[in-house]
């Protein structure tokens, strides 16, 4: 499977790792000595059910080693945009391709071992949409500090992650990924962007997990499907600088040559 790794989105004043970084890409924070998304990258690279991968948003200011051809494609101003244009290039390169992994540049902790255990459980089930979700406990458990949002319902309570497996057509559906992205930090919005009456059920808890599945898979007329994840490190990202401490902390001690 092919991986799109989004590194665009540039940090201004009024970000919370504006601090950190002084400005310029988010991708190419700091942490534990080097660019944020070398750490998502080589990841990726290293994983064996990775063929190619595609960085949008990024001259070519990182490397991979040479373990993966990496393709590099410029910034295109959204979220959206950025996805779109791998999307695009995945499809033209390699049309032979039907799902494609999507990562984000500010998970530095993720494993190659991570990266092949999202893409074989996607391949398994081949739904158009193939959703991570971390649970509160898993996350506290590895990450006690993380201070994530959680979306409550029913029978658990859970957080988006960002290590995604999508079927390349859906990135003609515009109207469906702005809803996603505008949503993407916000547990609320996630529920809301599906409409009021879901987020009433997932306000008065009365929706399981399973229920949420289904009536996303409806309401956004795909097949959905969402993936407990075990591994905490796809949902634990970088977006504040304690986030950004904890995770370089978590870094250090795993790799004590830097």
């Amino acid at each position: 499977m092919d991986a799109i790794l989004l590194a665009g989105g540039t940090i201004t004043e009024d970000d919370p790792l504006f601090e950190l970084t002084g400005g310029g890409k988010k991708a190419l924070t700091p942490i534990a000595g080097r660019p944020m998304v070398q750490w998502v990258l080589d990841a990726i690279c290293q994983a064996q059910q990775v063929e190619h991968v595609v960085v949008v948003g990024l001259e070519e200011e990182v490397g991979s080693g040479g373990l993966k051809p990496v393709h590099y494609l410029s910034d295109g101003g959204s979220m959206l945009a950025n996805a779109k244009a791998g999307f695009e290039f995945v499809h033209m390169s390699r049309p032979d391709q039907e799902q494609v992994l999507l990562a984000s540049s500010d998970i530095p902790t993720i494993t190659p071992e991570i990266v092949d255990w999202r893409i074989l459980g996607a391949q398994e089930h081949g739904a158009d949409l193939d959703y991570a979700v971390v649970t509160r406990a898993t996350m506290e458990a590895r990450f006690p500090d993380s201070r994530r949002s959680f979306i409550r319902l029913r029978d658990v309570e859970v957080c988006g992650g960002d290590l995604n497996v999508l079927h390349i057509g859906l990135v003609e559906n515009e109207q469906l990924w702005e809803r996603i992205i505008a949503a993407r930090k916000n547990a609320f919005r996630q529920a809301s962007l599906l409409g009021w009456d879901m987020l009433f059920l997932v306000l008065t808890r009365r929706v399981t997990l399973e229920n949420a599945e289904r009536l996303v898979s409806k309401r956004l007329g795909l097949d959905g499907r969402v993936t407990i994840s075990p591994y905490a490190e796809l949902a634990m990202d970088a977006d504040k600088p304690e986030q950004a401490a904890l995770l370089e902390q978590d870094l250090l001690r795993s790799n004590p040559q830097i």
